[in-house]
């Protein structure tokens, strides 16, 4: 059997998220939103992925996070990839993200020693909030973007990192949490 798979932090999702959030899913702009309870920060998209691998990946999580104890990061500013005159995915900024970098890194090392496909682009750390699906409204986002790109959503304390499987309905997916590792001292 397989499962839709990515390694990810949990965000919990304060006010100031809540209302930026609430902008963007006001804007009329054609977005896919990520549903509340479904923000989080990906660290390594794994894709279709065999149960089979399950403690393989388990181990690879558990070596990439040696050394890591728990920090706290801020969320802090908006922006859109690739750019903002060419929006695919609108995001919020992290600070005090190094440990996830260096996590991101020692999972993509560790991971493609069991078969899984190493990223070329660099981790850049970021929560993704929607993803643009077309022109509608763009300059509405823009403004949007601009009114919070120095706002502070808050901090989050970041204790472990999970195996989440992405379940598939018409409502939209479901993320269940596989396996957990906890940073050293937690």
């Amino acid at each position: 059997m397989t499962f839709r798979a990515f390694i990810a932090v949990e965000v919990e999702v304060g006010t100031k998220l809540e209302e930026f959030w609430n902008k963007l899913k006001e804007s009329n702009a054609q977005l896919k939103l990520v549903e509340p309870e479904n923000i989080h920060l990906t660290l390594k998209f794994l894709g279709d992925t065999d149960e089979a691998k399950i403690g393989d990946i388990e181990s690879a999580m558990s070596l990439s996070i040696e050394g890591v104890e728990p920090f706290t990061m801020e969320m802090i500013g908006t922006g859109a990839f690739p750019n903002p005159n060419y929006m695919k995915v609108i995001w919020v900024g992290l600070e005090g993200a190094d440990s996830l970098v260096k996590i991101a890194k020692a999972l993509n090392s560790e991971l493609s020693k069991h078969g899984f496909k190493r990223e070329k682009k660099g981790f850049r750390p970021h929560v993704t909030l929607a993803r643009v699906k077309g022109p509608r409204n763009k300059q509405i986002l823009g403004d949007i973007l601009k009114e919070y790109q120095d706002v502070v959503f808050g901090t989050q304390k970041v204790e472990g990192i999970k195996l989440k499987k992405s379940v598939l309905s018409r409502e939209g997916p479901t993320y269940i949490t596989v396996k957990e590792v906890k940073l050293l001292g937690t």
